[in-house]
């Protein structure tokens, strides 16, 4: 098969970690006869300081004719940069919920999953870690909060800031299929998760929720309050399989979900869209601050693209083949810094690719 990616390096250690990703690509490529196109295009910081904005009308459109796209991360250090000098619309993360729009990216995957060789990384106590986990988080990431109108105005000498959250019944339905789908590829479990109690937005959530659960008797559907899964996520991981939720409660619970794992450096995301095209990224940032120092983790990009060929191209022995290299080289006791424990084998960005391509 032959595989058209762009890639955006982008910022920080994006294009460290993407480099090692495209090596362990090319290493799948080699051994099972495919054909890897790789195409990088600018977004971000590094779009700034050469067009002058996060993102070109020309990038989107290279991004469109690919069958996917992987990327690092963007952004730089909030206090220092003079990317974050510039209006809101000009700053780096602008781009990366343009290309969001762009692509109608509106489903976001974020695998949270505790590896039994970081299990001593895991800040859970040990009675709830030892249950392990393995659970993905479904996020509308199109709609919601983050894309209604928003405005601050001044009212009697006031200052009043005013953000709209606004969902409807189209955007929903879309969202909850995409996660029962995932779900029946699962353990057949959906959490569904708003704040029905309070917001009008989360009653129509979960009235379509339920309606579309009608066409999948064969999973599991529950409802949880925001505020509740948040608590059940450090109390008992384990009873989640597919959390599918909207824009703000997705963008918190994940990061939450992150870290319980051990290490936001070992998880993967995946941005879809209607068909079978996507966005793969870490669920990490950009960490300026060890850019260029090869101490980065690249397993959770190298992971994103064991995403990639699995829900864009269907190459589920191939995406198989990437995670259980993950598997072997931390059984071998090979980690960076991040996930660095005693008695292991502290070794750095390109290496730990290095180690990854061979177990392929």
């Amino acid at each position: 098969m032959e595989l058209n990616i762009v890639c955006i390096p982008g910022d920080g250690i994006g294009p460290e970690i993407v480099a090692e990703a495209k090596k362990v690509l090319n290493k799948v490529a080699s051994k099972y006869g495919h054909v890897m196109n790789f195409k990088d295009i600018l977004m971000g910081g590094a779009s700034i300081d050469v067009h002058g904005v996060p993102l070109t009308d020309e990038a989107i459109a290279q991004a469109k004719a690919a069958d996917a796209v992987l990327m690092g991360s963007i952004g730089g250090d909030t206090n220092t940069s003079p990317w974050y000098k510039l209006p809101p619309q000009n700053r780096p993360e602008a781009g990366l919920l343009k290309i969001r729009k762009a692509l109608n990216l509106f489903a976001n995957l974020r695998p949270a999953y505790l590896y039994e060789e970081l299990a001593a990384a895991c800040p859970l106590k040990e009675e709830i870690s030892k249950a392990g986990f393995d659970m993905l988080i479904m996020r509308e990431l199109t709609g919601g909060l983050y894309f209604g109108e928003r405005k601050t105005v001044e009212e009697n000498g006031v200052r009043k800031a005013i953000d709209t959250l606004t969902y409807d019944e189209n955007e929903i339905r879309r969202i909850a299929i995409k996660g029962f789908e995932i779900a029946r590829k699962r353990r057949h479990k959906v959490t569904s998760v708003d704040k029905a109690n309070v917001l009008d937005s989360s009653r129509l959530w979960r009235a379509v929720v339920n309606e579309v659960a009608k066409d999948y008797p064969d999973v599991e559907l529950e409802h949880m309050l925001v505020d509740n899964c948040a608590m059940q996520l450090v109390k008992d991981p384990a009873q989640f399989d597919v959390i599918l939720t909207e824009n703000m409660f997705g963008d918190i619970l994940s990061d939450e979900a992150s870290m319980v794992t051990g290490s936001i450096g070992m998880l993967s995301s995946a941005s879809l869209n209607d068909t079978k095209f996507g966005l793969y990224e870490p669920s990490h940032g950009s960490a300026p601050d060890i850019a260029g120092k090869d101490i980065a983790n690249p397993i959770a990009t190298v992971l994103s693209a064991a995403m990639m060929l699995r829900y864009t191209f269907d190459l589920d022995k191939e995406a198989d083949a990437i995670e259980n290299a993950v598997k072997q080289v931390l059984k071998d006791g090979y980690r960076t810094g991040d996930i660095m424990s005693e008695g292991c084998v502290k070794v750095g960005c390109r290496q730990m690719g290095d180690l990854l391509a061979e177990r392929i």
